[in-house]
């Protein structure tokens, strides 16, 4: 039975292990997260572009001249920026939640568990590479659709700070789908049941302005909603809410799941057997 001073004595030897080589340790998982999906990029990167490019292609030769959302703004150029923010989001989330999901069912999570890494560098790792796959699948799709599809960006700034807050909501929000989960089958409810419906009734293909009384308070309670409506506004500088009041919605998201993801990790939750 260890005495308090040794204890003491340990807790400090290992946060000073963190302290002089944790951004080594930070840097390194980070490495690891992005080569890990890098690696097979046909399949994670431009596979969803092609998915995002089909749905376009579908939809708008459905409802091109049948729908007008925003005056003087086409129905096919009002869909892009919501299927750049849907691929956007669902690929943040599942690069942090298969990573972790692959970690415990190979048995190689140990590996990430013992060197001396802190809560706060695993969850900057898994976010950050999180957030490069979100932006990389996102930039490929608007690249893609732009070719088909005249796009004019009204302000910049808010196209990337909803995209950088929505990649890294959605890896934190799959990070701590990954540490919950215990098997690919219920981190695949987790998505089927969560994010994709969360996704496809935030707007991506409508304006909330077209549904029943009902729906659009659902909606209004939907943070995915936010996060597509506040993109869309930095194309077109109109959107269905203020662009500010999606802005504190988002960033509140983000502080809540980032707080429980942290304390998840710090906790060893589900991660330390």
């Amino acid at each position: 039975m260890k005495t308090p001073v040794e204890i003491e004595l340990a807790e400090n030897a290992r946060l000073s292990a963190m302290s002089v080589g944790g951004f080594v340790g930070f840097r390194t998982l980070l490495y690891k997260e992005v080569l890990r999906f890098w690696k097979v990029a046909f399949q994670t990167v431009a596979a969803p572009v092609m998915t995002a490019v089909l749905y376009l292609l579908i939809f708008g030769h459905v409802l091109e001249g049948r729908v007008e959302v925003y005056q003087g703004v086409n129905y096919t150029s009002f869909l892009v920026p919501g299927l750049v923010m849907m691929s956007v989001l669902q690929n943040a989330f599942a690069n942090s939640s298969s990573s972790l999901i692959q970690s415990k069912i190979t048995g190689n999570l140990v590996f990430i568990m013992l060197p001396p890494l802190s809560h706060w560098e695993m969850f900057g790792a898994y976010v950050t590479a999180s957030i490069i796959r979100g932006i990389s699948v996102g930039l490929g799709v608007l690249l893609v659709t732009g070719l088909l599809v005249p796009l004019h960006v009204a302000n910049i700034g808010w196209v990337f700070l909803f995209a950088l807050l929505g990649a890294g909501i959605l890896g934190t929000l799959g990070l701590i789908a990954g540490i919950w989960a215990e098997k690919f089958d219920q981190l695949a409810a987790f998505q089927n049941f969560l994010i994709m419906p969360a996704t496809f009734l935030a707007g991506v293909f409508y304006s909330i302005h077209t549904l029943p009384p009902f729906w659009q308070a659902v909606s209004h309670a939907n943070p995915f909603f936010y996060m597509i409506d506040g993109f869309r506004f930095g194309f077109f500088g109109v959107s269905d809410v203020s662009p500010m009041f999606s802005l504190t919605v988002v960033g509140i998201a983000f502080v809540v799941l980032a707080a429980l993801a942290l304390r998840m990790l710090r906790t060893g939750y589900k991660l330390r057997h």
